[in-house]
């Protein structure tokens, strides 16, 4: 019996593929536990039209990320810490101050996960911080760290 497998199984195959299996295992397995589905030419045609239907939505979030990333570039945050004799700073600034700044100042709501700092922010002034919005696309915020 042919199957399309609807998520991956170990040892079978990945998701969309269709894949011949005995049919004891698919009926007793596979199609129970809605692993897969049996390869009919409705089902197939189904699963192009999903595929098609996932593929517009990876490029519409595409687009959304490149777009976001055009603006976060563009613009810039300030965050403030407390710092002592000689511009040495008390503490650092995390991607938690930075996310709520960003916010705050700019209206983005940017998910501190997706900030990628090397090290923590421990000197005044710029920084760009790298902000991973999609696989593809990586955007910079200038993050400026003043005194309080």
């Amino acid at each position: 019996m042919e199957v399309v497998l609807l998520e991956d199984v170990k040892a079978l195959g990945k998701k969309g593929e269709l894949v011949k299996v005995n049919d004891g295992y698919a009926r007793n397995f596979i199609l129970p536990k809605k692993l897969g589905v049996e390869a009919t030419p409705k089902n197939l045609n189904d699963l192009k039209l999903q595929k098609a239907n996932e593929a517009r939505i990876a490029a519409e979030q595409l687009a959304a990320a490149k777009k976001l990333a055009e603006e976060i570039g563009e613009k810039s945050v300030t965050v403030t810490i407390k710092a002592g004799e000689g511009g040495r700073t008390f503490g650092s600034v995390s991607t938690k101050e930075i996310a709520k700044a960003a916010l705050d100042q700019l209206n983005l709501d940017i998910d501190k996960k997706k900030m990628v700092l090397p090290e923590p922010i421990k000197s005044l002034g710029t920084v760009e911080v790298p902000v991973k919005l999609h696989k593809d696309v990586t955007a910079k915020l200038r993050v400026k760290v003043v005194e309080a």
